[in-house]
């Protein structure tokens, strides 16, 4: 997942995110095959239920959005999500859930990685250079929302190690993820990490763990590994071009600015996403459709309109939950809001029951991590995302306490058979709708023909860039009967979008 993108730089944001899909679909998909394989009986919590509920209202407002192409994919994300939640805690009830999360922890330092080796100038393909240093992310926010996210699972980690060269490693791991969180001057993540290490410190002394030697004595490396990343990576000299001679301090004094910026943009962003959920507000846009309605509801003047385009200038809100609210519709979003509740609360209570808190910390860590995702997802566009979903959900399942059964159903063969080939159909689906995002990705950045960008339009119906530069190339070469039909499916795909509109005029109708 930390490592796949594409070098298709005419597709900045889909050459990072579709790649990342794809494996998110593959593994979802083939994970909880493996799971549901011997399954006899199906034990549904009361967060089962309504994480159930919240998939099914997304898919009665997918079905009835605007852009099917956006709200199938967006869908996709939120099933995929769920499944590895489900799967991750069936290994966790058999013991697999701690080296799900050494795996998860490192694939996390690993990002951190790839974002400190463009930051000092060791460039890639994969890279972006506009919003660096994102790494293989493409986007320093979408790597700092993963590594602060991932930054609790480390210091499990390194606090539980068995071996004192592990306990090396993760805290040298722990030195790398603050480096690039600083680097990255993401206040979303700043922020978050902030409140998930305040509340693993206050909770952690509160529970006496500090009584423990060897916790102390760890507690206090990785401290000093946090302090010294923090500071190398505000002496060191980088590669990054930032406009302001004291960058990380501006970052910090404008985490709490609504006055002016991208702090005045958000509350005005937010008011009007509220205006959107008013308009729709039993079932949404439809996931996804967000950036196709929102045009309608806003001035030109709106600070998250692309002034060259006229359309939103990034394909999400800049918060989850606006995002969630306005496209799922209110009785999506309470359900999710009780999903989210109901493992905050269920941890809680394993947490404050166990009677060797000092040693089990996977409840605490789980805290940690939910809080950080609820924090980061309030200021920018998080579990909207493919990397976070596997991320946040995996760790959410398998550090999960076994919630009381409210509902058991007992499968037999036929229907076990029918799920797997649900789950395998779906998955299939997914994959296949990635893997055509990524031909056409690709047969477009190779080959600059004209016959080269109508396969990636057939490949890939549902891009929106694609369908306009297709019909741009139809306009120089002069047949208007071909921009009328291309201009036409882009204006199936966001009707208030301008420049479909001008291609249609400019072709008399």
């Amino acid at each position: 997942m930390v490592l796949a993108a594409l070098p298709y730089r005419t597709f900045d944001i889909e050459r990072h995110a579709v790649p990342k899909e794809l494996v998110l679909h593959l593994v979802a998909a083939m994970v909880a095959m493996l799971c549901l394989r011997r399954v006899t009986t199906l034990h549904l919590s009361r967060i089962d239920l309504w994480l159930l509920g919240y998939l099914g209202l997304s898919v009665v407002a997918a079905l009835l959005a605007t852009n099917w192409w956006l709200s199938g994919r967006a869908l996709a994300i939120s099933l995929s999500g769920s499944a590895l939640f489900w799967s991750a805690r069936s290994l966790g009830r058999v013991g697999l859930g701690r080296p799900l999360i050494v795996a998860l922890a490192g694939a996390v330092i690993l990002g951190a990685l790839t974002a400190l080796l463009q930051a000092y100038g060791l460039g890639s393909s994969l890279a972006s250079l506009s919003r660096a240093p994102g790494g293989t992310f493409g986007n320093r926010n979408f790597m700092a929302h993963l590594v602060g996210l991932g930054l609790p699972t480390v210091i499990l980690c390194a606090l539980e190690a068995r071996r004192r060269s592990h306990f090396v490693i993760w805290t040298v791991g722990m030195g790398v993820v603050c480096a690039a969180l600083v680097l990255s001057r993401s206040r979303a993540a700043w922020l978050g990490c902030a409140a998930g290490l305040l509340f693993l410190g206050v909770n952690g002394l509160l529970a006496g763990l500090g009584r423990d030697r060897e916790l102390r004595r760890r507690g206090s490396w990785l401290a000093l590994a946090l302090g010294l990343g923090v500071g190398l990576a505000l002496i060191l000299p980088n590669a990054l071009d930032w406009r302001s001679d004291s960058p990380y301090l501006d970052s910090l004094r404008d985490v709490a600015n609504y006055k002016e910026g991208s702090g005045r943009g958000r509350l005005i962003q937010y008011r009007n996403t509220m205006l959107l959920m008013g308009a729709h507000p039993l079932f949404g846009t439809g996931p996804g459709n967000w950036p196709v309605e929102y045009p309608r509801f806003v001035p030109k003047t709106d600070p998250s309109l692309d002034r060259d385009d006229g359309m939103t200038a990034n394909p999400w809100p800049s918060s989850d939950w606006m995002a969630f609210a306005s496209e799922r519709g209110l009785p999506a979003f309470l359900l999710l809001l009780g999903v989210i509740g109901g493992l905050f609360f269920s941890k809680w209570r394993w947490w404050r029951a166990d009677p060797d808190r000092g040693r089990d910390l996977a409840a605490l860590t789980a805290l940690a991590v939910l809080l950080i995702a609820t924090v980061e997802g309030v200021f920018d566009a998080v579990l909207l995302l493919p990397a976070p979903t596997l991320v946040v959900w995996t760790i959410l399942g398998a550090l999960a306490p076994l919630s009381p059964s409210r509902r058991a159903l007992t499968l037999t063969r036929g229907q076990r058979t029918g799920l797997l080939a649900a789950v395998g159909l779906l998955g299939a689906s997914f994959t296949l709708r990635s893997t055509l995002q990524i031909r056409a990705m690709s047969a477009y950045s190779n080959d600059w023909s004209q016959s080269a960008l109508e396969r990636a339009a057939r490949l890939d119906p549902g891009s929106y860039r694609i369908q306009i530069m297709l019909a741009e190339s139809y306009v120089r070469r002069g047949g208007c009967q071909k921009v009328r039909a291309q201009a036409e499916a882009a204006r199936r795909l966001f009707p208030n979008a301008p420049e479909p509109r001008r291609l249609l005029e400019a072709c008399g109708k």
